[in-house]
């Protein structure tokens, strides 16, 4: 397992690399908090966590469930609402004017929105609060569900349409960070693998249900009902919803000490550790400061005001944050991240493209309600996808970064895109050259749930890798990678179609095959040059943590 050992540079000990963590204490030598699990005693806490009761980090198991609940009932809800129509855009096209491609833009028109909304609702977030973003977005798609059914003409369509993804944007970005709040990293990848399961999981149900509903009450009743989701959601949020957003101290420092990559065990390594200063919330090995006068834990009142007195006294900073994303885009890690969870997503939009056209045509006619319960199978996939990248995937993370000496490299994660390299090609052939070939109906159903599994997959691992690499941009960096993700997406759903049409399914689904494992082999080069391009940014990265920091919208 040699391949798992860090690269040290000299140039580290002066310049910590952003992401490489000292999380394991392999000779409990270091002044630091620990988790205090079994079996998990030598994990150091990363970011350290201060001595406030109400810091995120120090809430209790029960408090830390219930906000990520809240967070699970938004992306449910709201994941709901944007896949629904899915499931009756032919009866819509049959009781109003508009034609299939007026619909298909719209919804192209709303996933474009639910990206570039990121860098409206993301700054507000991090400056004013999360709480209210999230009810203000949930009760908006409320109201444009309702709205929904009576719009007429192609305008009013896509309007609808381009607001639901302006105001649900915060499901595509703000989750994740919600869910680093409160959150260790070595806990990380097993919440954000709840987080993608909602995500994804959602837009495999909402069909499932939405088929049923349009045959029992009317098209209409789909959209209605999102409404309904979308109020219980609005309720649940309203009244158990707390403030994840925290101020805490960053020192940049808590990357791991570049120093004790020589030499772990060494006493001089060991003496430098004791020496670490007692007094500083850094990430790895600096304890927090003694007990200090904290208020006393919230009341619940407190907890659940629309806004905390610490967001809005803080300067206004709006403008940086909406100019930040972009300018992350220059960071080669960032943009991986968003490349990768884009190219993933792009296969996810093939399924739904073409889902309809296979199943419902010759020779398996599938009906409308038929075609939607076949998505079971994808929610099968999305599952154990879930489960593989996140309960499965911080142990490995762990069991990595004791074979390399205690430190964690966020690369160690992207050793779990091993199995798509196959199973991404394997389930795009099984697909569209299966259905050519008019195999049985379960050949296509079993590759549908192939895709789904690949697609949850790329959006856990590129999402983590992006907040393991810089957690302290990570409220920014984030949009930066749905930018880029959702772009992608826009772009593929214009391109779907033709391309079936006119290559055929067998041949596109040859040539996306391949692509696909092109697209997931990029890995490789990350695992082997990811540090370096990390190490190179350095400079760049500690200047914007710096100009965060003094702003207090680093969390």
């Amino acid at each position: 397992m040699g391949w798992v050992r860090s690269e040290v540079k000299a140039e580290d000990a002066v310049q910590p690399v952003p992401g490489t963590v000292h999380l394991v204490d392999l000779d409990g030598t270091m002044q630091a908090k620990h988790a205090r699990d079994a079996g998990l005693r030598d994990i150091v806490l990363v970011p350290a966590p201060s001595s406030d009761p109400d810091d995120p980090l120090n809430w209790s198991p029960a408090r830390k469930r219930l906000s990520l609940t809240c967070m699970c009932v938004y992306t449910l809800m709201v994941g709901i609402a944007s896949a629904a129509i899915y499931s009756v855009l032919v009866p819509i096209s049959e009781a109003t004017t508009l034609t299939l491609d007026d619909l298909n833009a719209g919804t192209g028109y709303m996933f474009l929105a639910f990206g570039w909304g990121c860098l409206f609702w993301q700054p507000l977030a991090l400056q004013y609060g999360k709480r209210p973003v999230y009810l203000i977005s949930i009760l908006a798609t409320l109201a444009i569900q309702v709205w929904a059914p009576f719009t007429k003409s192609n305008g009013q369509w896509i309007a609808n349409k381009v607001l639901q993804g302006f105001f649900g944007a915060p499901i595509e970005s703000l989750c994740e960070i919600s869910v680093a709040d409160i959150y260790f990293q070595h806990e990380r990848g097993t919440y954000i693998a709840v987080y993608a399961l909602l995500l994804a999981g959602s837009n495999f149900f909402a069909p499932i249900i939405a088929g049923f509903i349009a045959d029992g009450q009317g098209w209409q009743w789909v959209l209605y009902w999102c409404a309904i989701f979308c109020a219980m959601g609005f309720v649940f949020l309203f009244f158990f919803m707390e403030e994840t957003n925290y101020h805490r101290k960053v020192v940049l420092t808590g990357e791991a000490d570049p120093a004790s990559l020589n030499s772990p065990t060494s006493p001089a390594s060991s003496e430098h550790e004791k020496k670490l200063p007692a007094n500083e919330d850094v990430e790895t090995s600096a304890p927090p400061a003694p007990a200090s006068p904290y208020p006393k834990q919230k009341a619940y009142l407190d907890k659940v005001k629309l806004w905390q007195a610490a967001d809005i006294h803080k300067p206004n900073h709006l403008v940086g944050m909406v100019k930040r994303p972009l300018i992350f885009l220059t960071f080669p890690v960032i943009f991986y991240a968003g490349f990768s969870y884009g190219s993933n997503l792009v296969w996810f939009n093939v399924l739904n493209g073409t889902a309809s056209l296979v199943l419902g045509g010759e020779p398996y006619n599938f009906a409308a309600s038929m075609v939607g319960l076949s998505y079971l199978s994808p929610l099968i996939g999305v599952a154990v996808g879930s489960f593989y990248t996140g309960y499965i995937g911080d142990r490995i993370a762990l069991r990595l970064a004791r074979r390399n000496h205690g430190i964690m490299e966020p690369e160690h994660r992207l050793w779990l895109f091993a199995p798509s390299l196959l199973l991404i090609p394997f389930g795009l052939i099984l697909w569209g050259v299966g259905a050519a070939h008019a195999i049985h109906w379960f050949g296509c159903v079993f590759a549908a749930g192939v895709i789904a599994l690949t697609n949850t997959i790329g959006l856990q691992l590129s999402v983590s890798y992006c907040i393991d690499s810089y957690k302290d941009l990570s409220g920014e960096a984030m949009v930066t990678v749905i930018l880029v993700r959702n772009t992608m997406s826009f772009a593929i759903g214009y391109g779907i179609t033709p391309w079936v049409t006119n290559m055929g399914l067998q041949n596109a689904f040859i040539v996306a095959a391949f692509a696909g494992m092109a697209q997931c082999s990029t890995f490789l080069l990350v695992v082997k040059y990811g540090k370096g391009l990390r190490r190179d940014s350095a400079g760049r990265y500690k200047k914007y943590v710096d100009r965060m920091a003094d702003q207090g919208v680093v969390h």
